[in-house]
């Protein structure tokens, strides 16, 4: 059969729900003929026609919706491939102006089809284009091809580099695009998108306010290079996993009371839900003011922070587990002032604390504690909180002073086989004292000189002047 013969014939589907029609028409009426007619009264042909043809026409009826749905479906299915292989075919266009529009051709084309996986594909062409090659030196040139000499074994050669043109303009507009969706604000959201920003280069990131609500968020690997700050304030991540590993940020970044609070997903492996700040580098100063981490693990580890501050003051860590194992701060100065800690298990095993003075004043730690101090000159718990089970055991404590004044510890706390190596380390006026241990505990006098007070175990604060800061 030729094609067009075959365009000019009826629909295989519609031939088919006519026969099966007619043939449900059939046995309708045949089935209420037996059945009526087992009863006293003879039945009525004409109203057993008449039923039987409304049966039909709610067949007919049925197969045209289903029809009519199929064809819809398809259509949208062929303008959702026409439009966005034209968004992708700007974005590979060599003139920037094209490419931008691009971007917003992509994005239109995600706010229009809801289909999530639709709106995923087109979130992952942008990521995707983040993700690919850049080089910042080059990201604002006119220059579109670069060629250097170079000397290959006695011979000069010369090589041509091909840069995509003004590629800085469209890599801003991509993560502002992205970063207006996942804004409540916005009339479209795409919060329950992942977003894969793996070995990303950002050189403007602005997400304050977004949402990452989808199952994966990642910034593996990527770089936040110096200039303007990094801000994720008031963020919020809940998807299952978040990820900053090995990320690099050059410029000081903000997560001031950001939330990661993943969401519970059946038959995943908790110890991969969470955040993970594993082997990142703030180079520049962070802030994690009043920032809440829950869910099953928030991890730090073998992370570097440096830079001015380290700020983590007034910080909720509530998830089941908290790591900073070999972290390393660097910086000037870090606070955890007011910080609570109060998840089942958080551990500052083997971390380095190398900054000029660390600050736990007021903080509450309500979980098991693992501390490690490297060079820090002073660390203060001051007016600190141990409520519950708390070890300091195998900590080493260094640096000019140490001090634990104003503690209130009050449940099983432990600072076994701890070493107090700094110059000064004091308890005076604790709040409470309730379940400390120490290793001297059965004999006071083996009391390292360098611990105050003297008498042990120290007086109760209700029975001294007031404590002053």
């Amino acid at each position: 059969m030729s094609r067009t013969a075959h365009r000019s014939g009826p629909p295989v589907s519609a031939l088919v729900a006519v026969v099966g029609g007619l043939a449900l028409a059939g046995v309708t009426w045949w089935g209420l003929f037996h059945f009526l007619g087992a009863t006293a009264e003879t039945p009525n042909q004409l109203d057993l026609g008449k039923i039987s043809l409304a049966v039909t026409a709610g067949v007919f009826g049925a197969v045209a919706l289903v029809v009519a749905y199929r064809r819809q479906r398809d259509a949208e299915r062929g303008r959702f491939a026409e439009v966005f292989a034209a968004a992708a075919r700007q974005l590979g266009d060599p003139d920037v102006a094209v490419r931008i529009a691009g971007v917003y051709a992509m994005a239109g084309v995600a706010d229009e089809f809801s289909a999530r996986w639709r709106r995923q594909q087109c979130v992952d062409v942008l990521c995707g284009y983040l993700r690919l090659p850049y080089q910042p030196e080059e990201g604002a040139s006119h220059l579109v091809s670069k060629s250097q000499r170079i000397e290959d074994h006695g011979t000069a050669v010369e090589r041509v580099y091909t840069f995509r043109q003004n590629d800085r303009q469209v890599r801003d507009t991509i993560v502002r695009v992205i970063a207006e969706r996942l804004r409540p604000a916005a009339e479209t959201q795409w919060c329950d998108c992942d977003f894969d920003f793996s070995d990303a280069v950002f050189e403007d990131a602005d997400f304050r306010h977004a949402v990452f609500a989808g199952r994966n968020t990642r910034f593996t690997n990527a770089v936040f290079l110096s200039g303007r700050t990094v801000t994720f304030e008031q963020a919020r991540f809940v998807g299952e996993r978040v990820t900053f590993r090995g990320a690099v940020f050059r410029s000081a970044a903000v997560f001031d009371r950001a939330v990661f609070a993943h969401t519970e997903a059946g038959g995943t492996d908790r110890d991969n839900v969470g955040a993970t700040f594993t082997e990142a580098t703030f180079g520049a100063g962070v802030s994690f003011e009043s920032a809440q981490f829950r869910g099953a693990r928030t991890a730090f580890d073998r992370t570097t922070f440096a830079g001015e501050r380290t700020g983590f003051a007034n910080a909720s860590f509530a998830a089941a587990l908290t790591t900073f194992e070999r972290a390393v701060f660097d910086g000037r100065r870090v606070t955890f002032t007011g910080a609570e800690f109060t998840g089942a298990r958080v551990t500052f095993a083997d971390s380095r604390f190398y900054a000029e003075s660390a600050s736990f004043e007021c903080a509450h730690l309500g979980a098991q504690v693992r501390w490690r101090t490297g060079r820090t000159q002073e660390v203060s718990f001051a007016r600190t909180e141990y409520h519950g089970k708390v070890s300091f055991a195998d900590a080493v404590f260094a640096g000019r002073s140490v001090t634990f004044v104003g503690g209130d510890f009050f449940g099983d706390i432990s600072f076994r086989r701890a070493a107090f190596d700094a110059r000064a380390i004091t308890f005076e006026r604790p709040k409470a004292w309730v379940g400390v241990q120490f290793d001297w505990d059965a004999s006071p006098a083996t009391k390292p000189a360098n611990i105050t007070p003297t008498a042990w175990p120290p007086t109760l604060a209700e029975s001294t002047p007031e404590l002053t800061s």
